[in-house]
């Protein structure tokens, strides 16, 4: 089980303890000074009557304190978003969730690139199971995750132009190509020096060719190197080209499955059309049980129950 607003439950935990050490801390020197003194007293605590009273009020005290702890608790986890315990949500579904990556070749003051930004800042809150990232040139600005909340307003805020999508920052001996990127991008999948569970793909957005005719400065990755590495990885690999395409980027696409696609006044439709196209199911992965991104049922009906025990149980102790 996993939290995805673990402050939540760290406030839960902190209030129930102040609560309980308020409780148990409150002075009752007072109380005890205006009680009357009564005669007989260890006749009277020894009556069956007496010893009966004395022990439900003790049952209905100790079952009232279990109910509001449970209900406190149990409300408090499902505050927090759990993810990972069992759901009527979760189960085999009949796509393993996939696994997605964007890939930013260019700033956001590109048209293509907020475009695609914008297009998985309104998408996102819509998914079900799958994992989505962001990942630049040289920022890794979303790691891959289910916080679809998180992630729609890190895409929406990236997709302004002067956000800061790409860092401005220049070598004397290094100039990143589309390799390089595409590079980087792969390595934002856990695991991705081998096949995983899930399905992966990538999305690329921006030119095909990043570097000027003829620099003489040394890059990362060559296109076969980058090619063994989304072979290795089970990535499809799929592409909104700015400008014309040098044939690296159409090769790599074909090689892993994916689509290579022009940038143009509807770069949304293109986008619709990669997600149209998820990638095949590997064998690995066709056993693979996928959890949706929020299970609070349990807590949810934990916290149900407490709450109607405790209206339930005062009318049953009067009985």
């Amino acid at each position: 089980m996993d939290l995805n607003w673990w402050v939540v439950a760290i406030a839960g935990c902190v209030a129930l303890a102040a609560v309980i050490a308020a409780a148990a801390l409150w002075p009752t020197a007072a109380g005890r000074s205006r009680l009357r003194p009564l005669a007989n007293t260890a006749r009277l605590t020894r009556l069956p009557e007496y010893r009966r009273a004395v022990r439900l009020r003790t049952l209905w005290l100790a079952v009232t304190a279990l109910l509001l702890v449970t209900g406190f608790a149990a409300a408090t986890l499902a505050a927090a978003r759990p993810s990972g315990l069992p759901s009527a949500a979760n189960g085999h579904l009949a796509q393993p969730a996939e696994d997605i990556m964007v890939c930013a070749g260019a700033p956001a003051s590109e048209p293509a690139v907020a475009a695609v930004l914008q297009y998985f800042a309104q998408s996102t809150p819509g998914f079900g199971a799958e994992r989505i990232g962001l990942t630049s040139a040289n920022r890794r600005v979303i790691p891959l995750t289910r916080d679809y909340q998180y992630a729609a307003a890190q895409f929406a805020t990236a997709a302004r132009p002067g956000a800061g999508l790409i860092a401005n920052v220049s070598y004397t001996d290094y100039a990143g190509d589309v390799d390089d990127v595409l590079a980087m991008c792969l390595t934002g999948f856990p695991d991705f020096g081998e096949p995983a569970g899930n399905p992966r793909s990538l999305i690329y957005v921006g030119p095909a060719a990043l570097r000027q005719s003829g620099d003489p400065r040394a890059q990362l990755f060559t296109a076969d190197r980058l090619r063994e590495l989304a072979e290795t990885a089970a990535v499809q690999v799929n592409a909104v080209v700015v400008g014309s395409d040098n044939g690296t980027l159409d090769g790599l696409v074909r090689a892993t499955g994916g689509l290579a696609l022009p940038a143009d006044g509807n770069t949304a439709a293109r986008v619709a059309e990669i997600r149209a196209h998820p990638p095949a199911v590997s064998a690995v992965a066709e056993d693979v049980t996928t959890r949706t991104v929020e299970s609070p049922d349990i807590p949810l009906v934990l916290a149900l129950l407490a709450v109607t025990g405790l209206l339930v149980w005062p009318r049953l102790v009067r009985r």
